[in-house]
């Protein structure tokens, strides 16, 4: 056991050279990629009440509808479990034995579960009704969850390869792209254009760019030798710990995103404007963080960052449950999206690192965070409902103050000590010999 309580990681064998040109174009594939995933999502959402208007739903059932893409993205996250690294070292074959086909590699897979989930995009607008819209959105969440986790399972290993930080970035890309996407849909949606027609002709483009994307990424292979890992597995005992680390920031994110302008409408009494745009300040805040995050993690170590981030968080949170004026509580969202920005990413690094079957564990990490982003907009509306919102935020509050406590089951084998050496060398000091 390491002494943070997370069992150690596994040795892994060293990996194959690749050449520094090919890796770069791996990197930048990689985060299209990322880029193309957001963009569905930012697409999805600014449609959804022209979604509700042609299934004739009332509020309450569109609440109930919006619940299936977390559960099939729940659902189906452990049975990506499968898309990991493969051993870098494979046996050769037997002399004189035959040919074996070799499976298909991860780039193969990450093509088709990205092309599934682009291509999902078109079937809410065509839902008559209730039952039809809750069989599209499980199967959007569906395809979601598993391309989610083939990507970020690709992205662990092309930071591994090229040895720097890069999860962050991957991550801030995705924001990337679910603003623009967003910006697309809401320019859709003022001109009147048809959901249908604007989400078809979305999936056709997204799943052309998420093809082209895919040419770039790394493509691994298993030996035909080795036993495939079963189709479906729980997640390892390492991840629990480090999705327990993702579910407090997911949870701050979810809460923050769904009820920020909630809280300045409700408690400070702002108008609508300036409601939806502390939202709006809250994810580019999450955008930008992320994207200069790499650096951060590079100088610092994951550990120290996401203490540092849980300090800035915890500190957005009180400013944001004393606030007495608007200006007060939007530093706050701002400081919390700052501070939990790195989180998810650093998370599912850690669970790349975290035991002999990489893809189960970056599968159970991701089946966490969904399960918390599911449950943080209802969880903050019923404590409300039952206390104030001001009583809600304090839960999360709490939550952020638990990245403190947790960063150490963050930590990448070797990485906190290039890290340290790297400090030690920018101040002009030798590191230290262990």
């Amino acid at each position: 056991m390491a002494g943070n309580g997370v069992p150690d990681a596994t040795p892994r064998a060293p990996l194959p050279p690749l050449p520094d040109r090919r890796l770069r174009r791996a990197r930048w594939a990689i985060a299209a990629v990322f880029l193309v995933h957001g963009s569905v999502t930012g697409n999805f959402a600014t449609r959804i009440p022209w979604i509700q208007d042609h299934a004739q739903i009332p509020p309450g059932q569109l609440g109930l509808a919006l619940a299936f893409p977390a559960i099939g993205a729940s659902l189906a996250m452990p049975l990506a479990g499968r898309i990991g690294r493969p051993p870098a070292t494979r046996p050769p074959p037997p002399e004189g034995g035959a040919t074996r086909r070799t499976p298909a590699g991860t780039r193969a897979a990450l093509r088709g579960l990205l092309a599934l989930w682009t291509l999902s995009l078109a079937l809410p607008a065509l839902a008559p009704g209730l039952p039809a819209l809750c069989g599209a959105l499980l199967v959007y969440g569906g395809t979601s969850g598993m391309a989610d986790v083939a990507m970020n399972a690709l992205g662990v290993e092309t930071e591994d390869r090229l040895g720097r930080p890069i999860m962050s970035g991957l991550h801030g890309m995705w924001s990337v792209g679910a603003l623009l996407g967003s910006a697309a849909g809401t320019v859709a949606a003022h001109t009147g254009t048809d959901a249908r027609l604007h989400l078809a002709g979305a999936a056709l483009v997204t799943t052309l760019l998420g093809v082209l994307a895919c040419q770039g990424v790394l493509d691994l292979r298993s030996a035909p030798e080795e036993h495939p890992p079963p189709r479906f597995a729980l997640p390892p005992r390492s991840a629990l710990i480090i999705g327990a680390t993702g579910f407090c920031a997911v949870f701050a994110e979810g809460a923050s995103l769904d009820w920020s302008a909630v809280y300045l409408r409700d408690r400070l009494g702002t108008d609508a404007g300036l409601a939806a745009a502390c939202t709006t300040a809250f994810s580019c805040t999450m955008a930008a963080a992320r994207l200069a995050g790499d650096k951060v993690v590079a100088r610092f170590g994951p550990v120290r960052t996401v203490r540092a981030g849980g300090v800035l968080a915890t500190a957005g949170g009180l400013l944001i449950v004393t606030a007495g004026r608007p200006a007060q509580a939007m530093t706050g969202f701002g400081l919390v999206g700052l501070g939990i920005a790195v989180v998810v990413p650093l998370a599912f690094a850690a669970a790349g690192h975290s035991g002999p079957a990489p893809g189960q564990a970056i599968a159970g990490v991701a089946t966490i965070t969904y399960t918390s982003g599911l449950i943080a907009p209802s969880a903050i509306g019923g404590i409300a409902q039952a206390t104030s919102l001001t009583g809600s935020f304090l839960l999360v509050t709490a939550l952020t103050l638990g990245l403190v406590a947790g960063a150490g089951v963050l930590r990448v084998p070797g990485r906190t000590a290039a890290a340290g050496a790297q400090t030690a060398a920018d101040r002009g000091r030798a590191p230290k010999r262990s």
